[in-house]
């Protein structure tokens, strides 16, 4: 209990002198005659540690302190940024971002969000937990993982790695509309990398727990047995023949569907004209079963934010109501472009939440779809923002008769993502809380895709 009290009572203190320190740097460029200021402190305390084969693989321990500021004179803007906090360096970050201004051009959309929409009472989220513990305590909890990883299988022949890793945050923010606003957090996680060796050949998997709250990680034997379970998996694992067959998104990937959603209905990506979602507000984009929210407010969550990266309230919305499009994700630049009002998401979409009119297990979801691919993890990074073409690496399952049949790999699946938004089947229960996109497996109808030739 004297750690999380000790560490807690640093934290207030810091916390109040970088509140001073922007209170300052408001004060310098206002006196430099900046009509507007924003500036920001982002700081950041933790250590990860590596357990490969029983051994320490890597200690490393990061901190972090950014001050950011932008400075406006009328409509031009000059930035800058400093990791050092001295009264000299603060002088001078100023006047450099003064400096930037005085030869940049006007720019007609440039300035703060609106005063009325910043975060007045910016609520407590319970973002921040102490995790007392230290490296030796940590490769211990690393040997122990990887040591319970190994013994589940004979099969399992090599660990590639076990990392723990628990990071603290401080985010400051405040501008010369008179707001001033700031919450700590923290991000702890446990992950397990194993491979698995038969007369088949090799095969990489594992699995990981992440949390706000230290207490609430999956116990370590428990990791060590899914991680080995997954791997065991994916021994003998085959090719296949080309087809088009239904694909269900196993809820550990189905999040980078919607996350493909997010970037083209991001404010940036609309006005530059890179997103197949320009002017598609109050258009059916999904089938008619979904429905996506945007909950910032959700207590630990890991993309919970009282405020965005402009101090403006973020608040719940709904970004997709019966698989019609509601909202993009606008900050104030980004709104005044196109026309509209910030949305409170300059910085990103916090804790995005899929639901459908199913709450079907995964294996219900299996046995409906019948005969398809389940896929379990996508590999490289092929989608077209542009056009929503969709095009990646897989591996996963192949499913007859409702049921599991063998490990499948070195295929691909294709589509179009606005196709594939439509031909959503159902949305599993199976939700996966290690992400802030919640969303359990989705089962679409169809997809081509690409293995071997007959």
């Amino acid at each position: 209990m004297s750690n999380k009290v000790d560490q807690t009572f640093c934290l207030d203190s810091r916390q109040t002198a970088y509140k001073n320190l922007l209170t300052e740097v408001l004060h310098i460029a206002k006196k430099k005659g900046a009509t507007q200021v924003e500036a920001s402190i982002s700081y950041a305390l933790g250590f990860s540690v590596t357990v490969r084969m029983q051994e320490v693989e890597t200690i490393e321990h990061h901190r972090d302190k950014t001050l950011e500021i932008s400075v406006y004179f009328g409509q031009t803007k000059g930035s800058a940024s400093s990791a050092d906090f001295s009264v000299a360096a603060i002088e001078n970050v100023v006047e450099a971002a003064c400096r930037i201004a005085s030869f940049t051009s006007p720019d007609p959309f440039a300035g703060l969000a609106e005063p009325s929409l910043l975060a007045k009472s910016p609520p407590d989220l319970d973002l921040y937990h102490f995790w007392a513990i230290d490296p030796q305590r940590a490769i211990e909890f690393g040997k122990d993982c990887e040591a319970s990883a190994l013994a589940v299988d004979n099969r399992i022949a090599i660990s590639e790695g076990v990392t723990l890793s628990t990071n603290q945050d401080l985010y400051l923010y405040a501008n010369s509309n008179d707001f001033m606003g700031s919450y700590p957090s923290s991000r702890h996680s446990l992950s397990c990398n194993l491979v698995a060796k038969d007369k088949s050949g090799m095969q990489r998997d594992g699995s990981y727990t992440v949390s706000r709250n230290p207490t609430q990680l999956v116990p370590i034997r428990t990791l060590a047995k899914q991680a080995a379970e997954a791997v065991l998996k994916r021994l003998h694992a085959r090719r296949l023949v080309t087809c088009q067959v239904p694909v269900i998104f196993h809820a550990e990937i189905a999040e980078s569907l919607i996350r493909a959603f997010l970037s083209a209905i991001s404010g940036e990506n609309l006005y530059r004209g890179a997103s197949f979602l320009v002017n598609y507000l109050d258009k059916p984009l999904f089938c008619n079963k979904i429905n996506i929210y945007e909950k910032p407010h959700v207590m630990q969550g890991l993309g919970s934010a009282p405020f965005d990266a402009e101090g403006v309230a973020t608040q719940d919305r709904t970004l997709v109501s019966q698989g019609v499009l509601q909202s993009y994700l606008l900050s104030s630049y980004s709104a005044r472009k196109l026309g509209l009002q910030t949305t409170g998401n300059a910085g990103g979409a916090y804790n995005i939440i899929l639901e459908g009119n199913s709450q079907l297990s995964l294996e219900e979801l299996i046995k409906k779809m019948d005969r398809g691919l389940l896929l379990t993890e996508l590999l490289g990074q092929g989608i077209n923002l542009v056009t929503g073409d969709y095009s990646r690496g897989a591996v996963g399952f192949w499913i007859e008769r409702g049921q599991i049949q063998y490990p499948v790999e070195e295929i691909t699946v294709a589509g179009n993502l606005r196709d594939m938004y439509q031909n959503i089947v159902a949305i599993g229960s199976d939700i996966d809380h290690r992400s802030s996109i919640l969303t359990g497996s989705i089962l679409l109808e169809n997809m081509m895709i690409a293995g071997c030739s007959n």
